[in-house]
């Protein structure tokens, strides 16, 4: 494989883990809810699918820990901010803190264990392609997965009557209820759904990117999947293209590391996906283009 076909190939595998938890989260926003605990699912999710695979011997059977796993933690969250009415931006972090420390409880014995690694599908004919086949079809199913979810979410919440609901919820609360749509639990299974995805996500860096387990090795990329979703403008399709900026970043970082072509510390190179996206942040928060759903982050109680 030459370099450049290694260099698209690895920003698509880096986009992966972003694009995965950022999609989740862009549904749960636009239910109305913000989760501030996407890093803590994935980190949940990573030390579930890593520990399932390793003691089975079978990664796909990881995968559906890690979605089960951040499902679980996710629906905590619900429990807390929708039953219960807790502050969602408290909690969400609380959720984070409480995800960081479960997967270094539970990942205490896997630490330099060999894991298992998620097989690679090789689509016949088009991993062939000059270029194109080792850059997009010789990839493990959650790569694909990631590739799926921004069109399908398009189509999801643009053509379809149930994703009409899930944006009414998130633009006004009151207005959806008034009209019989069940507001709190459009919101629970969004949160399932966002919780999945991000133990996905965590999945994905654990059995593919880097199949072993170490602590805290999400290394801030759920973080970086929240500001995506701001960055996209809660749009689908921007979402991918956001996904794949940032992982080329981080690709590119670990390449100039490697050849030494810039003669700065390699702390300094490791800030540059963080320093992206702090960047392109105040950026749209400068051109005023954010157009965040209306009732994100506010509490609801349908009225007696």
């Amino acid at each position: 494989m030459d370099p450049l076909t290694a260099v698209l190939a690895s920003i698509i595998a880096a986009a992966t883990p972003l694009l995965l938890a950022a999609a989740g989260e862009l549904v749960v926003e636009r239910s109305g809810v913000l989760n501030l605990g996407v890093e803590g699912m994935m980190l949940t999710g990573a030390i579930a699918a890593f520990a399932t695979a390793t003691t089975s011997g079978n990664p796909h059977l990881g995968i559906l820990a890690a979605a089960l796993a951040g499902a679980l933690l996710a629906l905590l969250f619900g429990l807390l901010t929708l039953t219960l009415l807790a502050n969602q931006v408290a909690s969400g972090l609380a959720l984070t803190i409480f995800g960081v420390g479960l997967s270094s409880l539970l990942g205490a014995g896997f630490v330099g264990v060999p894991g298992e690694r998620l097989p690679r599908l090789d689509i016949p004919g088009l991993s062939a392609w000059p270029l194109v086949g080792p850059v997009l079809f010789r990839h493990d199913i959650l790569v694909y997965l990631g590739l799926l979810l921004p069109p399908g979410l398009a189509l999801f919440l643009r053509r379809t009557r149930a994703g009409r609901i899930l944006r009414a919820c998130g633009e006004n609360a009151d207005a959806a209820h008034a009209l019989g749509h069940p507001v709190i639990r459009v919101r629970y299974l969004a949160l399932l759904f966002g919780g999945a995805t991000s133990g996905l996500a965590g999945a994905f860096l654990s059995l593919s990117y880097t199949p072993l387990w170490i602590e805290e090795m999400t290394a801030g990329r759920g973080w970086i999947a929240l500001a995506l979703v701001v960055f996209a403008s809660w749009s689908p399709w921007r979402l991918l293209l956001g996904a794949w900026l940032f992982g080329g970043v981080t690709i590119l970082e670990l390449h100039a590391q490697g050849l030494g072509l810039v003669a700065v510390p390699a702390q300094v190179l490791s800030m540059l996906p963080y320093l992206a996206t702090i960047a392109v942040l105040l950026v749209i928060a400068r051109s005023g283009r954010l157009r965040a759903p209306a009732c994100l982050g506010r509490p609801f109680h349908p009225p007696v």
